[in-house]
């Protein structure tokens, strides 16, 4: 059973917090309204072990906000009932010293709007004409990250700093630090839907020279059910990763994963989740 607590939030009005049991160890979440995008959801904001313990009250940990927050921690609210298993991974990896203590948000998509809110440009496969993407950087840069750190020990700083996601998720995620560099110091891409937006990512990635300082970059090769689609998903994602990799990025700053034989679903970004988290915040 969930536990509703309500705080005072000194630039807002008073909001509750939802404790969920579903998950492993501290998982609130944050009913949330939206300015920018004019609409209302959850964010999910996970603890590391020990957060409130009296001897971390002056500690302040690292973030990692990812995008399709329904689908990483909880069965119940994932799509077709598979999570990222984003808790217990970050409780493992913690625990055994492999990663720092560190708060991992998850911003929920905005159901029927998650593609207009994901694509930043107009795209032709899928038809979107009205697309709202070019408005996501803000979204999460004066929204959702000030809203975190007034409410939780956040720390400063890009080193300090991830965003990742999945598909559109991770097309946004991508744009976003295109568009806002010095931000984000570590980048998680799964599957990314370069595709969309007739490929103008990576048009303009072309140009770009300041980048995260860690990049995972993820694709399975039997990501939809046309091997030619196969091949042209798989092509994208190496041609981004060169031009990383001309960018000056070295392998400790760039991880290419292709997956033999994975698909596009919550199960592969799961189960390479842990080997990515380690790159992006590992010691």
């Amino acid at each position: 059973m969930e536990e509703i607590h309500n705080r005072k939030n000194a630039a807002e009005t008073a909001s509750a917090v939802i404790r969920a049991s579903g998950a492993m160890g501290d998982l609130r979440l944050h009913k949330f309204r939206s300015r920018v995008f004019r609409n209302t959801r959850f964010l999910r904001v996970w603890l590391p072990p020990g957060y409130d313990d009296a001897e971390n009250q002056g500690r302040r940990y690292p973030v990692l906000y990812l995008n399709d927050g329904q689908n990483l921690f909880e069965a119940s609210t994932a799509f077709v009932g598979v999570e990222w298993q984003v808790d217990e991974t970050a409780d493992r990896l913690i625990r055994g010293g492999v990663i720092p203590p560190m708060i991992i948000v998850g911003m929920d998509h905005a159901t029927a709007d998650r593609p207009r809110e994901y694509v930043p440009h107009r795209s032709l496969h899928p038809m979107m004409l009205r697309v709202q993407g070019k408005y996501y950087p803000d979204f999460l840069i004066k929204e959702v990250m000030p809203f975190v750190g007034r409410n939780y020990r956040v720390a400063k700083g890009p080193e300090n700093t991830g965003l990742g996601g999945s598909s559109l998720g991770a097309l946004i995620a991508l744009y976003t630090v295109i568009r806002r560099p010095g931000v984000i110091g570590r980048l998680l891409l799964e599957s990314p839907s370069l595709w969309a937006g007739n490929r103008q990512l990576i048009r303009e990635s072309r140009s770009v020279r300041d980048w995260p300082e860690r990049i995972v970059l993820a694709i399975g090769t039997e990501e939809s059910q046309s091997k030619q689609r196969n091949r042209t998903v798989v092509d994208d994602v190496r041609e981004l990763a060169g031009i990383l990799r001309r960018a000056v990025l070295s392998e400790k700053r760039l991880r290419l994963v292709i997956e033999e034989g994975a698909s596009h679903n919550e199960a592969a970004w799961a189960r390479r989740f842990p080997e990515a988290l380690e790159f992006l915040f590992g010691k």
